[in-house]
């Protein structure tokens, strides 16, 4: 194990508390203007997926367990999981529905990612920080709105939801990022 500050903790992280592992889901820092900066963290426990919030001073000391990141690339789905190949080895390993939370919508064929492995499991996800997909279906632009002030809602091609400027319309290529869906600029494809 290795201790680090809690202002460190990232999403995807194995953290051991008391113990047990569990993976952050989601990790804020907040510094008010008075009184003790704190780490916010969202987290869910390996063994039962139970998840947990927790909440620590930012130079607070937390043990993040030893995980192995491997890089995969993402073959398909089926009633097992969500099946994966090492491309260096051609090892396959299948991860479970509940591991892989809400990135599952932005998994396509043959995506290169990174999956956090502890002693030959997977625990956490990681997906490239920006996806290139197609609107779907948007709201028509609105005469008089500026580009700089407003995002209209979107559905994305996996059926993420997602805020885009006015000028953007239906059978659109746009790049998003993963983190927090938010749109990040048109395609150049």
């Amino acid at each position: 194990m290795v201790k680090v500050i809690a202002s460190s903790v990232r999403k995807g992280n194995v953290l051991d508390v008391d113990g047990k592992l569990y993976v952050v889901l989601t990790a804020q820092n907040f510094h008010p203007g008075k009184g003790t900066p704190v780490t916010q963290v969202d987290m869910r426990r390996i063994v039962d997926g139970v998840k947990v919030s927790e909440r620590w001073r930012t130079t607070e000391q937390v043990e993040r367990a030893f995980v192995e990141d491997v890089s995969f690339q993402f073959l398909y789905e089926d009633g097992e999981g969500f099946h994966f190949m090492n491309p260096a080895s051609y090892d396959q390993v299948v991860v479970d529905v509940a591991t892989m939370g809400d990135d599952k919508a932005y998994l396509q064929e043959g995506m290169s990612c990174i999956l956090s492995m502890h002693e030959g499991i997977a625990l956490a996800l990681q997906l490239p920080r920006h996806v290139t997909l197609e609107i779907m279906e948007t709201e028509p632009v609105v005469k008089g709105q500026t580009a700089s002030s407003s995002y209209k809602p979107a559905i994305l091609s996996n059926g993420v939801r997602a805020m885009v400027p006015p000028h953007i319309n239906a059978g659109t290529r746009v790049v998003i990022a993963t983190e927090d869906n938010s749109y990040v600029e048109r395609a150049k494809d």
